[in-house]
């Protein structure tokens, strides 16, 4: 079975963001996508639109937070977390996930 944990801090960071624009989003679009140096990057935006019909859909807090992610986005982030992470030099949503092989020097790109 897949499964992608998502936590109660980033729940909460999704909801405030979600709050701040002029209209609310359907949900977060989460995912891989090809870039970055190391081959592969994380995708965050949000969703105007319903989920495609193939898309996994998890929901939070009684349906109020969505977060849609393509099949094959899926298949790279079993297993995964996501979280809301503050420091000193950055704060943003973040993934622990134990499919990547290697980042890149910036972090902004995985390898798996």
């Amino acid at each position: 079975m897949l499964a992608i944990e998502v936590t109660a801090r980033a729940i909460e960071e999704i909801k405030k963001a979600a709050a701040k624009r002029a209209t609310p989003p359907k949900a977060l679009r989460a995912g891989i996508r090809g870039g970055g140096c190391t081959g592969y990057s994380y995708l965050f935006e949000w969703s105007d639109t319903d989920a495609r019909p193939e898309d996994k859909v998890l929901e939070f807090d009684g349906g109020q937070v969505k977060v849609f992610i393509d099949p094959k986005s899926y298949l790279f982030l079993d297993g995964s977390t996501l979280d809301y992470a503050t420091s000193m030099m950055a704060r943003g949503f973040k993934w622990t996930n134990p499919n990547v092989k290697g980042t890149c020097g910036c972090g902004e790109s995985v390898q798996f």
